[in-house]
């Protein structure tokens, strides 16, 4: 068994869905490994991971509207807001989702489905460099 990891810097522009499956497609068909399986990992706790929709951008869209409405940013409502108003609602909105994923590798590929891609879920409102853990195990 082979093993291979990697720590990929993504710069979101604020709040939404930044997609990465270029980047993590093209990193895991560099190692060589033509069957095994993907661990992603997101080291943050005010952004998360989501495996979506990556053709329609309607389809991003109402996902973020809806996480926006079942939590909203009202400083009424929560007593964490050491960075601003939008960081209790990051929080949760990110324990909603996921801070990691794991994706088969077949054929040296990641086997998404078609209209499948690699997400990082920004909830802050300001631009960040969020740190995405790469483990591929394979062999």
């Amino acid at each position: 068994m082979t093993v291979a990891q990697h720590v990929l810097t993504v710069r979101t522009s604020g709040q939404g869905l930044h997609e990465v499956t270029r980047e993590v497609a093209a990193w895991t068909e560099r190692q060589g490994i033509a069957t095994g399986l993907l661990t992603l990992f997101l080291r943050h706790t005010s952004a998360s991971l989501v495996i979506q929709e990556n053709a329609a951008p309607a389809a991003r869209r109402d996902l973020e509207a809806f996480l926006a409405r079942l939590v909203p940013e009202d400083p009424t409502r929560y007593e964490h807001d050491d960075e601003g108003p939008d960081d209790m609602p990051a929080h949760i909105r990110a324990a909603l989702t996921q801070s990691h994923l794991s994706v088969p590798v077949g054929g040296g590929r990641l086997l998404l489905g078609a209209w499948q891609g690699v997400f990082v879920f920004e909830h802050r409102r300001a631009a960040h460099a969020r740190e995405l853990v790469l483990h591929l195990a394979g062999e």
